[in-house]
């Protein structure tokens, strides 16, 4: 049986929930979803400039797990940016 998933604390509640290449057909793109843990761990380090430890208190989080988060954003975020692919954030 898999461990109970941690509530983390996410401060910021994106208003646009989705992005695309400008030109193409939303019909026509493949999707990257984003949770909302990736944006706000990719929103502390890159919009507020924390470190990573900061970054993971201010989540309620350790370091190795919000490290964990944040390269997945990165991951997700170059996957579309290099592909093509829309960003759809999700809860």
């Amino acid at each position: 049986m898999p461990r109970p998933r941690l509530c983390r604390r996410i401060r910021f509640e994106p208003n646009i929930t989705y992005f695309k290449p400008q030109g193409v057909p939303m019909r026509e793109l493949e999707i990257v979803e984003l949770t909302t843990e990736e944006i706000e761990a990719y929103r502390l380090r890159h919009i507020n400039d924390l470190e990573q430890i900061e970054a993971a208190d201010k989540m309620k989080t350790s370091q190795s797990t919000y490290q964990r988060i944040l390269y997945s954003a990165y991951k997700k975020i170059a996957d579309a940016l290099i592909n093509g692919k829309a960003i759809k954030i999700i809860k």
